[in-house]
């Protein structure tokens, strides 16, 4: 995700499209047929109803087992089911502009071009009961404090290790262990400030946590965004639930990190808080300008901050003020050159020691990657079992650890059957989906697994619960998952349901944005008694 002006010289097509519907929408203006509350048009024409929407076996987060679920959930959909088609893919567009206009971009990289291009978002909401988010909630949670408690262990006593929870070079050979962080403990014994963890649905409705993401965790600002597109297109429909507000986070993140600042800080009840970028070029720099605006902080740079006697202080144009907590958006190897990369021009040299010093919160702390590793993440469910003496409230994926021998076999007998995935790439790079593979690429995954089974996984091939979305159309059932963000200081806050991502390709798995994916609202029922909503209220009338 990242910012853009008009001058972004990002996807052409998609922009021009884009300018093409709003000149068209104006035109419908001059002519009178605007939009009156129901949603119908003024003008009369010939109306293309919703109609034939049929998940088949798939678990549908709207459709599936509506009753037992909530009775809400028959209204909502209701409204939904047989909507007016061309009513519903111009509301889409006015959503589309909206984000063009705000500079709501991702980045796709590829071997030639770095291109930016406007987050796809799907009109149609993903819809979660209160008893489901009830469970998610409680889910999420718990893995965040087994996962502090784990990153504890290993920095200290390595408990974990010599009780054969975990294999030893899992940990101590992990890229993303710190030997800076041995014996330190930080601010209120949280290392995972933010988390974002990536949960999928199967096809009994059951959630499990597909990955665990603890270094930098992104797509949180378009959850509020995705939100108030929602109460622009459907303002009467937003007007009649009660849904769980998203609103809050930037309070509830502030309040998290202000409860980890250093005991030397300056100020306690309102420590000095600030975002850390890399800059307006980094492709996340919309959210991180976002982040900073929601938590009235600043955005700071590297060269924004120095280090004296052991503290950070930002450069202001009333000089010098001390800063008590950064949320980074940096890498590790890039934070300090003193103590990673000397050629880092992003980080701050002393910046690691003043950590160390319980001078500054570091927000998430380094060497938190290696509990979002996809081979650590096979083992959280006895991590969990470990250090809090509970079981999962949220399962796992079964996951194939390709460094053991017996799982290499397994992985390499059933490759066309399996799911196989590089342990240190993200953005859904480097998959290799057996069933949908060629023989070609099959060969090639067997090829990267011989050579180098360590750096793989491999988990059976699960189809994700579908999202009605809208098509060319109709709406047709797509694939989701679901990213719910945590922040913790002296408890944890989970954000009422997260970032729904979409794999808008027909029979596609692969979510994420660089890969072809959207974005959809995601509404969690404040509760599951009665409707909720005007009952008199026609069908398709949104």
């Amino acid at each position: 995700m990242g910012w853009c002006c008009n001058k972004c010289s990002g996807d052409a097509t998609s922009i021009e499209s884009l300018l093409r519907e709003g000149n068209h929408r104006r035109k419908l203006w001059r002519i009178g047929m605007s939009l009156d509350s129901s949603g119908d048009w003024n003008a009369e024409r010939k109306v293309n109803r919703v109609t034939q929407y049929d998940p088949g076996k798939l678990f549908c987060e709207m459709s599936s087992n509506m009753s037992e679920r909530s009775p809400k959930l028959e209204e909502i959909w209701r409204r939904f089911d047989g909507a007016d088609v061309e009513n519903l893919a111009l509301r889409s567009k006015e959503a589309d502009l909206e984000l063009f206009n705000l500079g709501v971009t991702f980045t796709v990289y590829s071997d030639k071009d770095v291109i930016d291009r406007v987050l796809p978002f799907d009109i149609i909401p993903r819809i979660l009961t209160a008893g489901e988010w009830d469970i998610l909630d409680r889910g999420v949670i718990q893995r965040v404090a087994a996962i502090n408690a784990f990153l504890h262990d290993i920095y200290n006593d390595q408990r974990v290790i010599k009780d054969g929870i975990v294999p030893a070079d899992l940990v101590l050979g992990n890229s993303n262990f710190r030997k800076q962080m041995m014996g330190f403990t930080p601010a209120a014994g949280v290392y995972t400030h933010i988390a974002g963890t990536d949960i999928i649905r199967d096809d009994n409705g059951d959630f499990l946590v597909l990955e665990d993401n603890v270094r930098s965790p992104s797509g949180v600002s378009y959850v509020v965004e995705n939100r108030h597109l929602m109460e622009r297109s459907f303002p009467d429909l937003m007007a009649d639930l009660k849904l769980r507000k998203v609103s809050d986070y930037g309070r509830n993140l502030f309040e998290k990190l202000a409860e980890t600042a250093p005991d030397g800080c300056r100020d306690k009840d309102d420590p000095q808080v600030v975002v850390m970028s890399p800059g307006m070029f980094n492709s996340a720099y919309f959210e991180h300008i976002f982040l900073a605006r929601e938590m009235g902080v600043p955005v700071v740079e590297g060269s924004d901050l120095f280090c004296d006697d052991d503290k950070i202080y930002m450069k202001t144009i009333a000089g010098p003020r001390r800063v008590d907590v950064i949320y980074r958006r940096i890498d590790d190897e890039f934070l300090d050159p003193e103590s990673f990369r000397p050629d880092s021009v992003l980080g701050v040299s002393g910046l690691i020691k003043s950590m160390l010093a319980g001078n500054v919160t570091i927000a998430n702390a380094i060497g938190t990657g290696v509990a979002d590793d996809k081979a650590v993440y096979a083992y959280m469910p006895r991590i969990i079992k470990y250090f809090l003496g509970e079981e999962p409230i949220l399962g796992n994926v079964e996951t194939n650890i390709c460094r053991e021998p017996d799982a290499l076999q397994y992985t390499l007998d059933n490759l066309a059957d399996l799911v196989v995935k590089p342990v240190g790439e993200s953005g859904g790079y480097g998959i290799t989906i057996g069933p949908k593979a060629s023989k070609e690429q099959l060969e090639e995954a067997r090829a990267a697994l011989l050579k180098k089974p360590e750096n793989f996984i491999s988990q059976p091939m699960i189809s994700l619960s579908v999202c009605p979305t809208l098509g060319e159309n109709q709406l047709v059932p797509r694939h989701v998952d679901l990213r719910p963000f945590a922040v913790t200081g002296r408890g944890t806050w989970v954000l009422p349901g997260g970032l729904t991502r979409v794999a808008l390709k027909e029979g596609s798995i692969i979510v994420n944005s660089s890969q072809g994916g959207g974005t959809k609202d995601t509404w969690v029922l404040a509760e599951d008694t009665g409707s909720g909503i005007t009952p008199t209220a026609a069908k398709g009338d949104l």
